[in-house]
């Protein structure tokens, strides 16, 4: 049990400082523009609430695909790898089709919002660059899915993080200007993230070409016509998985939207919060990566009792893991928050925040564990169920009622510790029932 905790461990280690580097991008895209503009880390909020909605929930499609892979892995069926990935091929580009249509046109969701007019036009032209971001960002996410699916996630990582110091540079050089560029604000990170992510996949597509442990997959074999059974499959699996992603992304991400009319200075103290949980967020998913990964190997390889003792190692450190991090957004609010902005009233409700947002990640931790471990046992209806009940109704729904309109006894708050609060709720009550779903789960499996 002890070799299964070290496996989760390094493999969740090796995925959390890829994931980290990359989440190292929003935030230096925060601080970045926070430093150019109160107005910019505003429409900054607005417009990563939108993009992040549209790629993480296309992203939770392709993601679900790694307990297909990590399951051929496990019972050594390495050609039926390669052409799996092929067919998958053929998901992604639906998926950028459809994530570039929504990002290129955000008018009807700004409006919808009701987002102030003076910001829109900084968040149309942020989202118009980032949907040509887009394409390269799902067809690496391919890429990674592949290598934490086969237990080598070390590519991926050096890519990732050697990617983060030209992202630095370039988002600094093209806000501010320099060097004969003039300064282009709040597009200049989208340019700077667009540019990265393009150099990022051409340099995964040459490992996948190059690198010698691909090759028993056969990944460079010329693709198949649409195998419709296998993308059926594809659709059973991923479509409630990235439904239910989109459901928990936008339970978070339209705080932002709704916040937004609360004024710049609210929206700027709920940047802070959400980028910091954001970034602990990252521990409990790359330990869900690799114990799912785990998990399906096992099954793959037929033996249910070694999944079973995958899945408790990795909750174990997942827990542990949580309460470090919820003890040190507490503990260092203050100090955090005031990396973000100068401004003392953003400083001091973004240290509110982040009170609130420490019992949301402890429960954010758990549910998310136990996603997707169900995903490995093909259960993802109920987490979809769960979600559009839980995080839309109570969650978004009851956050927004009580900071406008005041439910019961309390009054309308006109704060964004509402949605906080509120979120905070959904994600423990959705924490709760998932458990019992997998805990029934595994009992039926044995």
């Amino acid at each position: 049990m002890s070799s299964e905790r070290r496996v989760i461990a390094r493999h969740a280690a090796t995925v959390l400082a890829g994931q980290l580097a990359v989440m190292a991008f929003g935030v230096t895209d925060t601080i970045v523009a926070g430093r150019y503009a109160e107005g910019a880390l505003a429409a900054l909020s607005v417009g990563s609430a939108i993009f992040v909605s549209v790629y993480v929930s296309l992203l939770g499609v392709l993601q679900a695909l790694l307990p297909i892979w990590a399951e051929l892995h496990g019972a050594q069926r390495t050609d039926e790898v390669g052409r799996s990935v092929r067919q998958a091929l053929y998901l992604c580009g639906f998926a950028i089709a459809l994530g570039m249509a929504i990002l290129l046109f955000p008018a009807p969701l700004l409006r919808w919002a009701e987002v102030p007019q003076a910001m829109r036009a900084d968040v149309e032209a942020y989202l118009q660059v980032l949907a040509f971001a887009l394409p390269p960002a799902l067809l690496f996410r391919l890429f990674s899915t592949l290598n934490q699916s086969l237990g080598k996630p070390q590519l991926v990582t050096w890519l990732q993080v050697a990617s983060l110091a030209p992202k630095l540079v370039l988002s600094i050089w093209f806000t501010f200007g320099g060097a004969g560029l003039p300064a282009l604000g709040l597009v200049g990170c989208g340019w700077a993230t667009l540019a990265v992510n393009w150099a990022m996949l051409a340099c995964a597509a040459w490992l996948l070409r190059s690198q010698p442990f691909y090759r028993d997959y056969r990944i460079w074999r010329r693709i198949e016509a649409p195998d419709w059974h296998q993308l059926g499959q594809f659709a059973r699996l991923g479509v409630p998985a990235g439904l239910a992603v989109l459901v928990e992304v936008t339970s978070f991400t339209l705080m932002a939207l709704f916040i937004a009319r609360l004024g710049t200075a609210a929206t700027a103290a709920h940047q802070i919060a959400s980028n910091l949980t954001a970034v602990a967020y990252m521990v409990p998913l790359s330990l869900s990566i690799a114990t799912s990964a785990r998990v399906s190997f096992w099954l793959g390889a037929g033996d249910a009792t070694l999944a079973r003792r995958a899945c408790a190692r990795g909750f174990e450190l997942a827990v542990l893991g949580a309460l470090l991090f919820a003890a040190a957004m507490a503990l260092l609010r203050w100090r955090l928050a005031a990396i973000y902005s100068a401004n003392p009233a953003v400083v001091a409700l973004g240290a509110t925040l982040l009170l609130a947002t420490a019992a949301y990640h402890l429960a954010d931790a758990v549910q998310t564990l136990c996603v997707f471990v169900l995903r490995c046992y093909r259960v993802t209806v109920m987490p979809l169920v769960l979600y559009c009940t839980l995080l839309w109704g109570v969650g978004l729904g009851g956050s927004y009622t009580l900071a406008y309109r005041g439910i019961g006894p309390w009054p309308a708050m006109q704060s964004p510790l509402a949605f906080w609060l509120m979120s905070a709720l959904a994600l423990a009550l959705a924490a709760a029932l998932l458990l019992a779903v997998l805990w029934s789960t595994l009992k039926r499996r044995r």
